[in-house]
Order: C-alpha cells, then structure tokens, then sequence
C-alpha cells in the first residue's frame, strides 16, 4: 500500500517510527510534517510552515484561545461532551487560522504536487489533524474513497479534542493514550510503537553513586516539582544524582538517559509514554503512574507503579536493592519486545482499518 502519515511534528519521533516500521514491511510509507520538533526527531517531508510554535505564535494563543485548552497537567479531566470538540474560540481566534491557512496554501498544493498527494491509499493523520481546521483535505479524500486513519498520540484529544469534520470523515480512531478510551466512543486503544533494535541494554554495574533520570516535556503535566523534590530528600540519605533531561535534543537526551539507573517518568492519572519505553529499552528500571484501569487489563507490566504518596518509598526499595533494579530491567526490556513492537503495532492498526486479512498478521500480545 501507498500510506501517508501527516502529522503537525514529529511528536516523539512516532510518526517517523510507524513510517519505518510499514516501510519495514513493504508498503510504500511517507510522513509529512507542518514544522519541525524542537528536539530535532527525524524528518521526512517537513513543510516548515510558520505560525506553528514560534513564541509570538504561543503568546498570540495565550491572549486569544479558550484558556481551559492551555493547561495541561497530569489529571484525567472529565468532559461535558464526549468527545471533546476542537471550535473556534470566538471570532478571533477563527480569523487568525483562516489567516494563517491562507498565508500556508500555496506551499501545501505545491507540497502535494511534488509528491502526488492524492495517489495514496491510506491516509494516517498523527494527532488527529490535517491541514486545515476545516478538515477540507480529508473531505476530498473521503470523496475519493480514500482510507483514513486518526491515531491520537498525546493530549491532543484532552486538550484541543477531536476536530468535528475530521472525526466525521475517519474511518478509524485508534490512540496511543490509555485515558483517551474514556473520552471518544468509538476509538481502539494500541501501543506506543518502538524499534527496539535501536536500543542498547545498559549494564546496571556497581556504582557508588545511583543516578535517577527524569524527563519533563511539561513539568505540570509529569508532576514534576514533586518528583524532583522527592529525589533532593533522598539524597539527603543516600549517594543519588537527579539526572534532569529536559529541553534537549533527542539524540543528547537518549544519551543522558542512557546513564540512569533508574527512571522515574510521570505521577498523576495520564500513565506512561515514549520516556518510558527508552528507558526500558534500555534495561533501566521504571517508575510511572498507570492510567485507571490499565494494570487491570495488563497485569505483566513491569513498571514500579508510583503517585504522590509513595513515590519515596519505591525510590528508596529500589535504590536499596540492586537485585530489584536487575529484575525490573529484564522484565522491562522484555515488556517492550512482547508489547510495543512498532511492526506490530502497525499491523494491528491496519487489522482494525480492515487493511489486510487477521490471518496473515503476526500474532499480537495484547
């Protein structure tokens, strides 16, 4: 098949890594994406389209977009309307995006000139969003008879929620996101997909000093003012060094991460992400919250399960015991083999869209 994934960035590095893993198993696959990722992941085809993430951009929605879609934190929201719906606030706002749209068009039909746009199969929009807010791409798709995929990857549905004529027009809805189940009827829950073979299993040797690796794209949403303060009071007691991985290159941060005994990602009520995954890739031990409902559904996870309350405690049995950390690491990388495997994760995505037979696909762990 002939698939593009569009995407607003590269968020993560997993468009790019869905990419290679449908290239991987022979589809002809391309990303576009509207503006780079300031962590430098990997690009295909990026349109470096302005008015995206510049500071004037975030302060200009800081003046003039719904301010209850600024926050993001680490609770599970409810919603008067399920699912959430991305709408305008106010004239304003609506005048600014048709604004940007139109200064945006002539480098989108260029883009879709030089790649043949209309000619693919499938049509995986990464985050929920096309070009436009209208969704007057997916329209014409529909139209044609096109396939089209909305893969929720983030707080893209908490936050902006779902855009009506897009999730009108998508044939299936699948997330990254285990909380997303509660906020969309019709959507499927599937793993964060990772090529595993890109990560080295670091050797948890004796040290003198544990280092404890933390990750914050967003502090409030990681609740990461209590994790930080929690690792400062543990080395009041014993030979711990906060390894803080923020605002960093990917390439950079993968290498901090890579000296990280233990990894501590997230408390609150959203579970586990990307961070996670790289750290367990790489046989370190790994402490998160999980979402409601998800330890119930698979009960093999791996993970140090952690929130406000005990946080302390699991650090301190880990950094404790050598032999745990040992255990959790095998389990982790383990997990990671068994669950996220992008290939998979692919094929059970195509599965779900009636892209190709059950019978032919890999048997899934789920």
């Amino acid at each position: 098949m002939k698939i593009l994934h569009i995407a607003p960035f590269n968020i993560a590095g997993v468009p790019i890594t869905f990419v290679k893993a449908e290239r991987r198993l022979g589809h002809d696959s391309r990303l576009v994406t509207l503006a780079r990722d300031g962590r430098n992941y990997e690009e295909d085809c990026c349109l470096e389209l302005p008015f995206l993430n510049s500071f004037s951009t975030q302060f200009t929605k800081f003046l003039f977009s719904d301010p209850n879609k600024r926050t993001v934190d680490n609770t599970v929201k409810t919603f008067e309307m399920i699912p959430p719906k991305w709408q305008p606030y106010g004239w304003l706002e609506k005048s600014l995006i048709g604004f940007r749209e139109r200064i945006w068009k002539s480098k989108i039909r260029k883009f879709m000139d030089e790649i043949d746009f209309w000619s693919f199969d499938v049509y995986q929009l990464d985050g929920g969003l096309e070009f436009f807010r209208n969704g007057a791409t997916v329209k014409r798709l529909k139209e044609m008879g096109k396939k089209v995929i909305c893969c929720y990857t983030g707080s893209d549905l908490r936050t902006r929620g779902a855009i009506p004529e897009i999730d009108a027009a998508s044939d299936l809805n699948v997330t990254l996101e285990f909380d997303h189940l509660l906020l969309h009827p019709s959507i499927e829950h599937v793993f964060f997909p990772i090529d595993i073979s890109g990560f080295e299993v670091r050797e948890d040797s004796e040290s003198n000093v544990i280092n404890i690796g933390h990750a914050p794209t967003n502090r409030q949403a990681k609740g990461s003012e209590q994790i930080i303060s929690t690792i400062g009071e543990l080395q009041r007691s014993y030979p711990v060094e906060l390894i803080l991985i923020e605002n960093l290159p990917h390439g950079v941060a993968l290498k901090r991460k890579s000296q990280c005994h233990i990894f501590v990602d997230q408390i609150g009520d959203l579970g586990y992400g990307i961070n996670s995954l790289e750290a367990l890739a790489m046989g370190i031990p790994t402490c998160s919250c999980l979402s409601p409902g998800f330890e119930a559904g698979y009960p093999d996870h791996p993970f140090v399960m952690v929130d406000e309350h005990n946080i302390k405690a699991k650090l301190e049995e880990l950094i404790q015991h050598r032999s745990l950390r040992l255990e959790k690491a095998k389990a982790g990388r383990e997990w990671v083999q068994r669950h996220h495997d992008s290939e998979k994760v692919v094929e059970q995505i195509h599965t779900l869209a009636g892209l190709v037979d059950k019978s032919c696909v890999q048997t899934l762990d789920l």
